[in-house]
C-alpha cells in the first residue's frame, strides 16, 4: 500500500501520525480486512486501538453488515453472557422477555470486543465455541444457534502474563491472535506528539471560540520527552486544560510543566541494577516488585548477620562495617542489651539496668535500630496488593472508579479484589 493510500485512511478515520510502526499497523489492518481471520489488537490504554476494528470492518466484505463494539470490562460479570449471547424469558431474575445477544444481532457483520482480557473464564469458553464453530447457546436455553460474525478483539494486558496467571485461556488467545496488530505507545512516536497537540489545540479553539494555544521550542521538547503513561488520551486532556485555563496563548516550558505530573517527566521504563555491567529491563511492575523484594531480603540477611556478630562480641572485626549502617553512635554509656533470637529470626532486646563500655553501647544501638526498622511492611505480594488497593480507596474516599484509574485496572477487577480481600 502506497503512502497516498495510507494518508487517505488516516484522514478518513481520524488517525494522526507518521511513525513507521503506526503505518505498519494500518497496512496490516487493510491487508487482513478482506479475509475472515480473527484479529487481536494490542497496545497500552489510550493509544487509539478502537480505530483499527473500524478500518478492518469498512475494508472488508462485511462493510454493509452491522458493526458492534463491546467494552467487555464495563459489563458486570453476572450479565456479560446475556449481553453477548442473549437469554430466554425467565432464565434468571429480571428476564421478563427473550433478548438477542450481540453475536446474534451482529450476524453477517463484525463484532469488536474491547478489553477482551477482562472476560470471565466461563464466558471465554462460550466465546471459543463461537470462534471455532460459529455456534452459541442463549442463557437459559438448550437450543444451539448459528452466527456468522467476524471477531476483532483488543486488550491492553500482557497476554502471556494473563495466561500464566490462569486469567485467560491459552487456546482462546491463539484463536483470537490469528493476526496480531500492535499499536505503539505515544512515547515511541515522539515525532507525532507535536502534530497531535496542534490538532487538539485547533479542535478546542473551535469548540471554545478562542485562539489556539501554541508551544515554544523548549515546551515542544519537554512535551516530546514526556513519558505519556496515558498516551493520546492523556495528551488530549492536557491540551484541553491548557486551552481553557491559560490566558497567554504561547505556552512556555515552565507553564507546560505545571500540567505534567512530575513522576512521569523524563521517566525511564528500565530499572538498572547496581552492577554497571548487568543491566536488566523489566517487562512489568510485578517483576520490579519481585526484584525489590529479593534485594530487601538480601539486605535484611546481611544486617541480621552483622547484628549477630556484634552481639557475640565481635565488635573489633565488624566495627568499620557497622559504622556504615549506623552513621553516628552516641559516645556515652547506655543500658546494656542482651539479644536473643526468636523463632521468627528477629532479635529481642532484653534490658538490664547496668551500663557498660562504648562497644556495648554501639551494639545496643544497632540492635535497637534494627529491631524498629526491620519490621516487615508486607510479607507477600498479596499483602502489598491489598495495601495498595486500601490506600487508593482511602485516598478517593471509597470512589471505586477513581481508585481503579489510579491503580490502572478496570473497575470490575477492582470490585473483585475488594471482595477477595474483604476491604
Amino acid at each position: 500500500m502506497n503512502l497516498t493510500e495510507v494518508q487517505s485512511i488516516k484522514q478518513r478515520f481520524g488517525i494522526i501520525g507518521n511513525s513507521d510502526a503506526l503505518n505498519r499497523a494500518i497496512d496490516v489492518a487493510v491487508q487482513v480486512a478482506p479475509t475472515d481471520l480473527s484479529v487481536l489488537i494490542t497496545g497500552e490504554s489510550g493509544v487509539g486501538k478502537e480505530r483499527f476494528p473500524q478500518i478492518i470492518h469498512n475494508y472488508s466484505l462485511r462493510k454493509h453488515g452491522p458493526y458492534i463494539a463491546v467494552n467487555c470490562g464495563a459489563i458486570p460479570e453476572g450479565t456479560i453472557d446475556s449481553e453477548l449471547f442473549g437469554h430466554e424469558k425467565g432464565s434468571f431474575t429480571g428476564a421478563t422477555a427473550d433478548r438477542k445477544g450481540y453475536f446474534e444481532v451482529a450476524d453477517g457483520g463484525t463484532i469488536f470486543l474491547d478489553e477482551v482480557g477482562e472476560l470471565p473464564l466461563s464466558t471465554q469458553v462460550r466465546l471459543l465455541r463461537v470462534l471455532e464453530s460459529g455456534e452459541f447457546i442463549k442463557v437459559g436455553s438448550s437450543k444451539i444457534q448459528k452466527t456468522n460474525v467476524r471477531v476483532v478483539a483488543a486488550t491492553n494486558l500482557k497476554m502471556s502474563d494473563a495466561i500464566q496467571d490462569g486469567r485467560f485461556r491459552e487456546d482462546l488467545y491463539y484463536r483470537l491472535n490469528t493476526v496480531p496488530i500492535s499499536i505503539p505507545p505515544l512515547r515511541e512516536r515522539k515525532q507525532d506528539i507535536p502534530l497531535l497537540f496542534r490538532k487538539f489545540a485547533a479542535d478546542f479553539s473551535e469548540k471554545y471560540h478562542m485562539p489556539p494555544v501554541r508551544l515554544t521550542e523548549e515546551a515542544r521538547v519537554l512535551l516530546c520527552n514526556y513519558y505519556w503513561n496515558g498516551n493520546i488520551r492523556q495528551l488530549k486532556n492536557i491540551t484541553e486544560q491548557i486551552s481553557v485555563i491559560e490566558q497567554n496563548r504561547e505556552i512556555s516550558a515552565e507553564v507546560l510543566r505545571q500540567y505534567l505530573p512530575e513522576n512521569e517527566v523524563n521517566r525511564t521504563p528500565a530499572l538498572l541494577l547496581d552492577n554497571a555491567h548487568n543491566q536488566k529491563t523489566f517487562n512489568s511492575e510485578r517483576e520490579i516488585l519481585y526484584q525489590v523484594l529479593f534485594d530487601m531480603k538480601k539486605d535484611m540477611n546481611d544486617l541480621k548477620k552483622l547484628v549477630h556478630d556484634l552481639m557475640n562480641g565481635q565488635v573489633a572485626e565488624v566495627k568499620k562495617e557497622a559504622a556504615v549502617l549506623v552513621p553516628a553512635f552516641q559516645k556515652e554509656t547506655v543500658p546494656h542489651g542482651v539479644v536473643s533470637y526468636s523463632d521468627m529470626g528477629m532479635p529481642e532486646v532484653k534490658h538490664s539496668h547496668k551500663y557498660t563500655d562504648v562497644d556495648d553501647a554501639e551494639s545496643y544501638q544497632v540492635a535497637e535500630e534494627y529491631h524498629e526498622e526491620s519490621k516487615p511492611v508486607a510479607s507477600t505480594m498479596q499483602e502489598m496488593e491489598k495495601e495498595m488497593i486500601r490506600r487508593a480507596l482511602e485516598k478517593h474516599r471509597g470512589h471505586r472508579k477513581a481508585a481503579a484509574d489510579e491503580l490502572n485496572i478496570s473497575e470490575r477487577t477492582l470490585y473483585r479484589k475488594i471482595k477477595e480481600y474483604n476491604l
